[in-house]
């Protein structure tokens, strides 16, 4: 993540589950993503913003 890249609102992330198990998230900074593992998805952080929409999500191998 660059300098450049806003990051999410950490008081945000605590409250913020998975949308289709409403398990928990882990924030991966590196490749600003909130992980499912429970759902094996990686949901996109944009602009700051967490984009919790199923089909934006990059599925985990």
């Amino acid at each position: 993540m660059t300098a450049e890249t806003p990051q999410p609102d950490p008081k945000l992330l605590e409250l913020l589950v998975c949308p289709l198990t409403k398990g928990p998230l882990r924030y991966d900074r590196e490749r600003a993503e909130l992980v499912s593992e429970s759902a094996r998805l990686a949901y996109p952080i944009r602009n700051g913003i967490p984009i919790m929409l199923p089909a934006e999500a990059r599925r985990l191998d």
